[in-house]
């Protein structure tokens, strides 16, 4: 079998995986990426289908770390759009804010309704979950059960394939917004309210053409400055003596070769991981990694014959009548996302398993059930849809449910145990970050190569949301590579 040295090795050319390679040129390292699939950007890439462009699952740029933030600045430039963040929940045929807004809630869900709300939430004050572990009693103290039902649980329920009593509250501190229904009536009240330490995202940053042309303008920087990205490469073995990986087997060109290195980035699933470890690690290791579970996605893009649908980014909606989860609205993240300005161009989400009736379905058929949905929600006729492409995403979210944590910390307990072994990113460090945090973890794993000592399972261990930003911030500067 051939062998290829190198000093950094790098699985994954998504976020995480291309700024780690970004970072490790910028201190003259020899680099290689390797990518499973035939395209930059991992979770984050654009799609690009008869000039129509799709952002696949919708990707803000915004963030409180700023050497994230020089580095987007630096790679974007002008390229760099500022947007108005417009994103509501439709519910019973009515459309309302989110975050939530109190008179919006009000003018829509009317007094009765409203007063039931405030009842059940009062009621949630005197009588609180003593111990939040799910979802639902993390939701339920801070919005009451009724506000629960309305706005959370269906949605969640959709997306994750789960009773929100199995999601842990680790997911909802994370990910739902630190807005409660205090603060919600106090946000609408005294919007202006210069007090407040925090602000919520009400615009963000994004890429002229999508996320993807970020990522290829990293791609191409490391390219100019030594390194090597090869895509349709994929890992299928790690060779290791239970102390060092010393090589990843790589399939590639119908033919299987060993790249090695000093030091190796991992950004695949955590579960795939363990089980390409080669020897096989103890049975109880293998056992934990099998409880390590992932939530796929697939969207059904729409290229529609109408200049204008609706102003929302995105619109989650919160009905059991559809199956879609999600609809992004590509026209309004970038007007050149869309090449005719005569036409729309919409993302329908679906969340599903690997191998269950949605997965399975063919393309024509998503298509169609895209159509008839878009139509049943009143946004568009079906006759209006003149063309439709399905993009399939596997392992898009790690799932949150009542065994991940033992599990977890099982296999970072025996990863701990490898000197030159980094998972990174998202799925390599089984945690739902926004992009930002993903590259703050390539980052900070070439820093831990030259010497630093930064916990990557730590980062974005925060209890804030990512909908939160501080209201300064600080410029850093990047470093360029050495000639």
């Amino acid at each position: 079998m051939p062998v290829e040295p190198t000093q950094i090795v790098v699985c994954g050319a998504g976020p995480a995986g291309l700024t780690a390679a970004y970072t490790a040129v910028q201190h003259d390292m020899q680099v290689v990426v390797l990518e499973k699939s035939a395209h930059i950007g991992g979770h984050a890439r654009t799609e690009d289908y008869r000039g129509f462009r799709l952002d696949v699952g919708g990707h803000r740029f915004f963030t409180k770390l700023p050497e994230i933030e020089s580095i987007w600045h630096d790679l974007m430039g002008e390229d760099f759009l500022k947007v108005q963040r417009l994103s509501r929940i439709y519910y019973r045929g009515r459309f309302f804010y989110y975050p939530l807004r109190f008179w919006n809630v009000l003018k829509g869900l009317g007094i009765w309704e409203s007063t039931r709300i405030l009842g059940s939430f009062l009621y949630a004050q005197l009588f609180p979950y003593p111990e939040e572990k799910s979802f639902e009693q993390w939701v339920c103290n801070r919005f009451g059960r009724r506000l629960y039902r309305i706005f959370f649980k269906t949605y969640t329920e959709k997306v994750w394939g789960i009773a929100c009593d199995q999601i842990q509250a680790q997911w909802a501190a994370q990910r739902i917004t630190n807005l409660t229904f205090w603060t919600a009536l106090k946000r609408s009240l005294f919007r202006n309210n210069r007090n407040d330490v925090k602000t919520l995202i009400e615009s963000f940053h994004y890429p002229r053409l999508g996320p993807g042309q970020l990522w290829h303008r990293m791609a191409e920087r490391i390219r100019a400055w030594g390194g090597e990205i090869r895509l349709r490469s994929e890992v299928i073995r790690i060779l290791h003596d239970r102390r060092r990986v010393h090589a990843f087997v790589v399939h590639t060109d119908d033919r299987d070769v060993e790249v090695r290195g000093t030091h190796y980035l991992s950004s695949m699933p955590l579960r795939n991981l363990i089980e390409r470890l080669d020897p096989s690690p103890p049975e109880d290791v293998l056992q934990a990694a099998r409880k390590i579970r992932y939530r796929d996605f697939l969207m059904v893009g729409l290229i529609v014959d109408r200049p204008h649908l609706f102003p929302d980014n995105w619109i989650y909606v919160h009905s059991p009548n559809v199956r879609v989860a999600r609809i992004q609205n590509f026209k309004n993240w970038s007007r050149d996302m869309v090449p005719d300005p005569r036409k729309s161009c919409l993302g329908m989400e679906y969340f599903c398993n690997i191998g269950d009736d949605l997965w399975q379905m063919d393309d024509a058929d998503l298509i169609e059930l895209a159509r008839r949905e878009i139509e049943r929600l009143g946004l568009a006729r079906a006759s209006d849809v003149e063309a439709g492409m399905v993009i399939r995403e596997p392992y898009a979210y790690p799932v949150y449910d009542t065994e991940y944590v033992a599990a977890k910390a099982h296999l970072k307990a025996y990863l701990h145990s490898f000197v030159n072994l980094y998972p990174i990113g998202r799925n390599g460090l089984h945690r739902y970050d926004n992009q930002d945090h993903a590259m703050l973890s390539g980052i900070l794993a070439i820093r831990n190569v030259l010497g630093e000592r930064h916990d990557l399972w730590a980062i974005n261990m925060e209890p804030e949301y990512h909908e939160t930003v501080q209201a300064t911030r600080v410029d850093v500067s990047i470093r360029e590579p050495s000639s």
